[in-house]
C-alpha cells in the first residue's frame, strides 16, 4: 500500500525549514506502521519456500504486522501457517491489547508474554519449531524498505530523510533503495537516551524507558552497515531526550492537527536538532512518522 506523504507547512515554519517539509504517514499503513513495509514480504518468501511456522519477538509493531501478514496468507491459501508472538513485561498496555485483540479469534496465532522475548525466539528456531522474523539479523527485510525508497523517490529533489531507528534496517533498506534508483539524499537516523548504540555507543544510556518504546535493540547488529549508510549519504544520527519527544508531539498537533506516536515524534525531533546546530538542506526534507 502507498501511504500519504503531506506536505506539512506550519510544521515546517515553525521548526525553522526553509524549504518543504513532508510527513510520510506510515502509521496510516493497514498494519499501523512501517513494519508493514517488510514482515509481509519476509512471511510471503518463506512460506512459499515451505515453511508454515513462524515466530517473532517484538515491541508491538512488528508483531502486529506479522499477525495481520498471517491472517491475509491464511485467507488466500489452502495451507495454513502458524504465528507465535513472544512479547516482554514491559510492552505497553496499548499495544498488548491492539495484539491480543486482533489474536482472540485466531487459532494460528498464540502470545506469550514473557522476560526474555527474544531468546525464546531464538531458541524456538535453533530448536527447529519454527522461523524467527528477525529484521536486524535477516536481510531479506530491506526489500520492503527499498519499496518506501520508491514512493519518497516521488519528491522530487529530496534532500534528505530523517528515520526514527531501533535495528536500523529501515535507514539501510532506504539508501538501498535510493541507490537503486541513482538517488542519494541525506539519511538520518534517531534513537533515544535509552538506547543509542548506533548513534553513540560510548554514552551511558538512561536505566528508565523511553516515551518512545519500539527502541529497543541495544545489540546494533546492523551497525556497520548503518554507519556506512550514514556515511554514504552525509547523514548523521540524532539522541531525542523525552523533553524533546513532548515538545514536539505538541508542536506537531498545533501546526498540523494531528496526533502521532512518541516514536514517530523522533523524526521531527531529530530534523529540528539539526536545523538548530545549523544544517541547510537544498531540497524537501521528509519525516517518517513510523507508527505507534
Amino acid at each position: 500500500m502507498i501511504t500519504p506523504q503531506n506536505i506539512a507547512t506550519h510544521l515546517a515554519d515553525a521548526v525553522g525549514l526553509n524549504t518543504h517539509l513532508y510527513l510520510k504517514r506510515e502509521d496510516l499503513h493497514p498494519s499501523g506502521s512501517h513494519k508493514g513495509r517488510s514482515i509481509p514480504r519476509m512471511i510471503t518468501e518463506y512460506a512459499r519456500a515451505g515453511r508454515r511456522d513462524f515466530v517473532i519477538s517484538s515491541s508491538g509493531n512488528a508483531a502486529l504486522a506479522a499477525l495481520l501478514a498471517v491472517e491475509d496468507y491464511n485467507l488466500k491459501n489452502n495451507e495454513k501457517i502458524s504465528l507465535k508472538i513472544f512479547v516482554g513485561q514491559k510492552i505497553s498496555a496499548e499495544k498488548l491489547k491492539l495484539i491480543s485483540d486482533r489474536a482472540a479469534n485466531n487459532e494460528k496465532v498464540t502470545i506469550e508474554q514473557t522476560n526474555h522475548p527474544k531468546q525464546q525466539a531464538f531458541l524456538a528456531e535453533k530448536n527447529g519449531a519454527a522461523k524467527n522474523l528477525r529484521q536486524s539479523t535477516d536481510d531479506s527485510a530491506l526489500a520492503g524498505y527499498e519499496e518506501l525508497a520508491t514512493e519518497l523517490a516521488k519528491i522530487k529533489y529530496l534532500a534528505a530523510v530523517f528515520v526514527p531507528t531501533s535495528s536500523g534496517t529501515t535507514a539501510q533498506g532506504l539508501h538501498l533503495g535510493f541507490k537503486k534508483l541513482g538517488l542519494n539524499p541525506q539519511i538520518h537516523i534517531v534513537q533515544t537516551e535509552s538506547c543509542h548504540p548506533l548513534v553513540d555507543a560510548d554514552t551511558p544510556t538512561l536505566e528508565i524507558p523511553s516515551l518512545a518504546t519500539a527502541i529497543v535493540d541495544k545489540v546494533a547488529h546492523r551497525k556497520n552497515a548503518v554507519l556506512e549508510t550514514l556515511r554514504a549519504s552525509n547523514g548523521i544520527g540524532w539522541i531525542a531526550t523525552d523533553e524533546d519527544i513532548r515538545e514536539v508531539l505538541k508542536l506537531i498537533k498545533k501546526t498540523e492537527n494531528i496526533n502521532v506516536s512518541p516514536n514517530s515524534a523522533l523524526s521531527v525531533v531529530g530534523l529540528k536538532k539539526a536545523i538548530r546546530q545549523g544544517w541547510k538542506f537544498n531540497g524537501p526534507v521528509a519525516c517518517l512518522i513510523t507508527g505507534l
